[in-house]
């Protein structure tokens, strides 16, 4: 789709390069440029035991890119990229933003040398403060980890880097937006999403919760505020662990059926969505004894025969085992220093 596209790849950590590899991945000839004394500090981001020269952090947001070296506080550095960047497409940034007028890459210097271009950027907290954002600062700052743990336990983060991810998307959206916008009037645009602003943005049924009703979310580990049975964790015959989705009266009274229960669906207390989140605990109580007489396989395909959204929790080995998992792997490449497999997942959009 973007074989002719060229973008350049200033960024660094996870939602710049996520974007410039959503281009990558769709035939775009992505170059990253990084500084030779300070390279992508995820280029250091070990897990316990990795020893390869690419680590997996690095190369799970990093693929299909060319790689090299500038110094843009040098003359012949900077004077190298402005005479390149007319012919560039699309130039991603996540400098602070103060280094945009240290680094003279300021909206107008870069548009002045090619007005078709289009040039996204990523800050922390704004284009109007310095403030160093990691994900995990946003996470705090914007109301996830205040929600995100079981009750009467500590805050927790999320296991992956959600905010980067989420802000990385909107990147995405605008670039796409500036792109068919240079198709219509022939002008470059730039396009800035900071990552405070994609994490409130996303906080979307919880924001207006208290937004319309003043409700300020309690900590509920999986459980929904507003449906139940929905995140409970049930225990299998066969010691799986597994949870049920269940929007709707339909999908209640064909989960009942499937555990061989017809009575709980026509208590009174579990008639509606309302009375069963009012009576949750109970309800999941009972749910339990009829879920651990069956085994987690029998169970879900039950389930998905009747339209029952049901999930068994699976650890990553046992998801990278499932073919449909499998599918969005778009290569392996075998061997660096010690010989050690870096496979790189690249997410196949169909």
């Amino acid at each position: 789709m973007f074989d002719d596209l060229v973008v350049f790849d200033l960024s660094t950590v996870l939602a710049g390069p996520s974007v410039a590899t959503f281009f990558a991945e769709l035939g775009a000839k992505v170059t990253k440029i990084e500084h030779p004394k300070h390279r992508d500090v995820t280029r250091t981001w070990r897990i316990p035991g990795e020893t390869q020269e690419i680590t997996s952090y690095f190369a799970s947001i990093n693929y299909q890119k060319d790689y090299l070296l500038k110094d843009l506080s040098k003359a012949e550095d900077y004077t190298w990229l402005m005479n390149e960047l007319k012919r560039v497409d699309v130039l991603i940034m996540n400098f602070k933003p103060s280094d945009y007028k240290k680094f003279n890459l300021s909206k107008e210097s870069l548009l002045n040398i090619n007005p078709r271009l289009i040039i996204g950027t990523i800050s922390g907290f704004g284009d109007d403060t310095d403030r160093i954002a990691y994900d995990l600062i946003l996470q705090a700052e914007t109301g996830f980890m205040a929600m995100n743990a079981e009750p009467n336990q500590m805050p927790l983060k999320m296991p992956v880097a959600l905010i980067d991810v989420l802000a990385a998307h909107q990147l995405k959206e605008g670039l796409l937006l500036a792109l068919l916008n240079l198709k219509k009037n022939g002008k470059g645009s730039w396009v800035s999403v900071s990552l405070y602003d994609a994490a409130v943005a996303s906080l979307v049924n919880q924001a207006s919760a208290y937004l319309m009703n003043n409700l300020i979310p309690k900590r509920m580990g999986s459980l929904h505020p507003n449906i139940a049975p929905y995140g409970e964790i049930f225990t299998t015959k066969d010691g799986k662990l597994l949870t049920f989705a269940i929007g709707s009266n339909r999908q209640f009274i064909a989960l009942c059926e499937v555990l061989k229960c017809d009575e709980l669906a026509k208590n009174s207390r579990y008639l509606t969505n309302e009375g069963r989140v009012l009576h949750r605990s109970t309800l999941s109580n009972e749910l339990s004894h009829f879920v651990a007489l069956l085994e987690a396989e029998a169970l879900e395909a039950l389930c998905h025969n009747l339209l029952i959204p049901i999930g068994i929790i699976k650890s990553l080995d046992e998801v990278f085992c499932t073919e449909k998992a499998r599918e969005l792997i778009r290569e392996e490449l075998q061997g660096t220093t010690n010989t050690k497999r870096v496979s790189q997942l690249a997410f196949k959009w169909k």
